[in-house]
């Protein structure tokens, strides 16, 4: 159970940098206004996107962790499927680790505009799209599957888990956030370009809040 433990809060140590990295890499007060041609990155301080690339490429390793959290927590209700979460949760933040990567570079491109002839720039842009961009719909894509398999998981029973849980999965946390975003747009400017990472520090916490309950129930039986 220790182990478990520390492997969460390692988890939410990630989402934390990943997000505070992210946040250095995207976020401007015009972000909402610009995101066409990732115009938005010209507001972005050029030591911003330093910054924030290192703390998202040095916090992202901790996801791992957290995913071997969320396969401990599973495994006593069925070793297979809770195998499947984490296969998928690693191949989620493989994905995501090559595009967080890349951030720090496009936002370079997109300072570089003017001196950059305008028909390279525009390939450079879609190059961009097509090989990286990309990835983010692909993300979305493994996020939905894992987010069905974990409260499959779950709902068989015999897991660390409420049943309750089974409904806060990432996918169901990132909608909700994302409505949440639209409704008040000053919270969205702030959240949705972190919104991963918004949505695993609550997945995390809502984890290690269901295993400190466990440990107690079990400890007092």
């Amino acid at each position: 159970m220790k182990l478990t433990k520390i492997l969460g809060y390692i988890g939410l140590v990630a989402s934390i940098l990943v997000g505070l990295g992210e946040y250095f890499l995207h976020y401007s007060s015009l972000i909402l206004e610009h995101s066409a041609d990732y115009e938005f990155f010209k507001y972005v301080p050029l030591e911003n996107l330093t910054i924030g690339h290192f703390l998202a490429v040095i916090g992202l390793p901790f996801y791992f962790a957290g995913y071997i959290h969320i396969y401990r927590m599973l495994k006593s209700g069925n070793e297979t499927l809770a195998r499947l979460v984490l296969a998928i949760g690693f191949i989620a933040f493989a994905v995501g680790g090559v595009w967080i990567g890349s951030r720090a570079s496009i936002g370079a491109i997109v300072h570089l505009k003017d001196t950059i002839d305008a028909t390279t720039y525009q390939n450079l842009l879609a190059h961009y799209t097509n090989h990286m961009e990309i990835l983010v719909k692909a993300l979305r894509i493994i996020i939905a599957s894992l987010s069905v398999v974990f409260a499959i998981t779950i709902l068989k029973g015999g897991t660390y888990y409420k049943k309750w849980m089974a409904i806060f999965n990432p996918i169901v946390i990132l909608i909700l956030l994302v409505v949440l975003g639209k409704l008040m747009p000053s919270i969205g400017k702030h959240m949705l370009p972190i919104l991963m990472n918004v949505t695993h520090f609550i997945l995390f916490t809502l984890s290690l809040y269901q295993l400190n309950k466990y440990t107690k129930n079990h400890q007092n039986a």
